[in-house]
């Protein structure tokens, strides 16, 4: 058991560690989430996945018979994914035995999650999530790399006051809120009194499909449950201190969130209002954007996090949330009214940045940091 050795800067641009890849489980691998964490991690150069785990019902299987039917990605199915033999997840002893790191996609219960959760992380497994179930936890960080790297910080207080020996737990935050939180972080400066939100969802976020999801054709659904108070509570986390108790998550400012339901295939939209105590002219909040992409270099960081994009129809999401990879926001539509009111319309990849990339992203900044350890020897 190490902690993780130097990151190397390669001649192409890259960054490898010493001493290897990290062993990775995907647990959760025949979801939407799970599959997209399979694309991104196989080739990473951090990582190299040797376990792919999901319910009883896939166990047993190869990984390319789990997924048959249900591989909705362009990407080929990596062929030494395909030949994987799937684990149950609740296999925690024996996976936990081969991994160092796990990330989390799985379909259960809000108990059941957090048991599954837990018990991988007192198994010593660095595991991030995707699910919900710690994110109103104090000791439990909820990381967009981005905007609060600094929560992982918390992590040797979350280690002595759970006994994860060498495991530890970071999850992510609701896919929703990746449009106009990350747009919103290099504002802050002039003091954010209220966000009004309204977000238009696309269907992959409930793990649907056109074929699967026939309902929604020419329709929309106005209510998503839980969504909104997700979209409420989870940014004054984000937004929160690290304190002796965990996270104490910010006073201000006050949000108030409409999600819907909406016939497209990949990519949340947020049409968003802004009052801040100190308004901000359109030249100062483009300047902002243009300027931010934080100082971490990782190997999934988007070469420019923040998207301006001056045509009056834009962003639209057949045209603009694969920008970057899916790992960019694309914003549009920015208007400061004579109240004072800043508008503006947000577009994120939900599957991407807003789960599995933003996953994958958030692990690479503990990883950089020291946090994580290497339990497996290459």
């Amino acid at each position: 058991m190490t902690q993780i050795g130097e990151i190397v800067r390669a001649e192409d641009g890259g960054a490898r560690l010493t001493g290897g890849k990290l062993k990775v489980a995907v647990l959760g691998a025949t979801g939407m989430v799970g599959q997209q964490l399979v694309r991104l991690l196989n080739d990473h150069p951090w990582f190299e996945i040797v376990a792919v785990a999901a319910s009883a019902n896939s166990a047993g299987k190869f990984y390319v018979e789990a997924v048959r039917g249900r591989w909705p990605l362009e990407s080929h199915l990596p062929d030494n994914i395909a030949a994987l033999k799937v684990w149950d997840i609740q296999a925690v002893e024996e996976i936990g035995s081969l991994v160092d790191v796990a990330f989390c996609a799985v379909d259960l219960d809000r108990d059941g999650v957090l048991r599954l959760e837990d018990a991988y992380a007192k198994k010593g497994v660095w595991l991030t999530s995707n699910n919900s179930a710690y994110r109103p936890d104090p000791f439990v960080p909820m990381v967009i790399p981005a905007v609060n790297p600094h929560h992982l910080e918390l992590i040797p207080d979350q280690r002595k006051a759970r006994g994860y020996r060498t495991g530890a737990l970071i999850v992510k935050s609701n896919c929703s809120i990746q449009s106009y939180v990350i747009a919103l972080e290099p504002l802050r400066e002039f003091e954010i009194e209220r966000i009004s939100v309204h977000s238009e969802q696309a269907i992959s976020g409930a793990g649907k499909t056109f074929e699967t999801f026939p309902e929604i054709e020419k329709n929309l659904i106005p209510l998503i449950n839980g969504e909104e108070h997700k979209s409420e509570v989870e940014p004054l986390k984000i937004w929160g201190k690290v304190g002796a108790d965990g996270i104490v998550p910010a006073t201000a400012p006050r949000i108030k969130a409409k999600c819907v339901r909406v016939g497209v295939l990949h990519g949340h939209t947020a049409y968003v209002a802004v009052k801040f105590k100190r308004t901000p002219t359109p030249e100062q909040i483009l300047d902002r954007w243009e300027r931010y992409n934080p100082p971490d270099q990782l190997p999934s960081a988007p070469r420019k996090l923040i998207h301006y994009l001056p045509e009056a129809d834009r962003p639209q999401p057949r045209l603009d949330v694969m920008t970057e990879k899916g790992m960019a926001v694309s914003l549009g539509q920015l208007k400061v009214d004579n109240d004072g009111i800043v508008s503006f319309t947000g577009l994120s990849h939900n599957l991407i940045l807003g789960a599995a990339g933003g996953a994958v992203l958030a692990t690479e900044a503990a990883i950089a940091r020291q946090l994580v350890y290497r339990r497996i020897e290459s």
